[in-house]
């Protein structure tokens, strides 16, 4: 147990779950976009759809988004940041089963790209993805992480796995989807050591890999 875990996070109030988690979904999810959404639509549900307005959870994942750190004292006016900057954001409720008290559904337009992030704040500022583009996931971004998007095909894991291995880069965890069979797949990698520019342009030219997206953040 360290210090953090005692105390929490360092950010502005009123809860751990509900602020400084929704901020860090907000980042999360910028980053998974590849920059600041031009749209941005925010479907709360349980706790986050009940209880969100009073805790700030709207205002601490428009926050996130515009990349602001959980102790930023703008976040009680990130909505108006926002629309300074051009981002268009609404607010709704939703209905999701099985899924954490504390989870938000964003859907998010940056240019011609558009995404959609499952997402759940977990408490103490800890959170979890849970399915990016409807495609289930699971991490959290505490470590470097790659998450590579590919053709269902044999041989793809394969040569991306011997790629990394070529790179000495140690696999902490590997996860494996797909929609269907011969479909579009997503492999989550998380690794004890950042991936270098060269190994992702590397691994963005290899057959059958549609996208490869890099996730390196500060921790909670």
């Amino acid at each position: 147990m360290n210090l953090f875990d005692i105390m929490g996070p360092i950010m502005v109030g009123p809860s751990s779950s509900h602020t400084a988690g929704a901020v860090r979904i907000g980042q999360i999810a910028r980053r998974l976009l590849g920059g600041r959404p031009d749209r941005a639509e925010l479907l709360l549900t349980g706790s986050f759809a009940a209880t969100g307005k009073g805790h700030g959870t709207d205002r601490a994942l428009i926050a996130g988004l515009l990349d602001m750190a959980p102790d930023d004292a703008r976040i009680p006016r990130s909505p108006a940041v926002a629309e300074a900057c051009g981002m268009v954001v609404t607010v709704s409720r939703t209905e999701l089963r099985g899924v954490h008290p504390n989870t938000v559904l964003l859907r998010l337009t940056h240019g011609n790209k558009r995404m959609s992030v499952q997402a759940s704040s977990l408490g103490g500022g800890r959170v979890r993805i849970n399915a990016i583009d409807g495609m289930e996931a699971a991490f959290d971004g505490e470590a470097p992480t790659l998450i590579i998007r590919n053709e269902d095909r044999p041989g793809v894991l394969g040569a991306v796995t011997a790629l990394l291995g070529r790179s000495g880069m140690n696999i902490a965890t590997m996860q494996l989807y797909r929609d269907r069979r011969g479909g579009l797949a997503v492999m989550v990698l998380e690794f004890d050591q950042p991936v270098p520019e060269q190994l992702l342009a590397q691994l963005r030219a290899q057959e059958d890999v549609r996208s490869v997206t890099y996730l390196e953040m500060e921790g909670p």
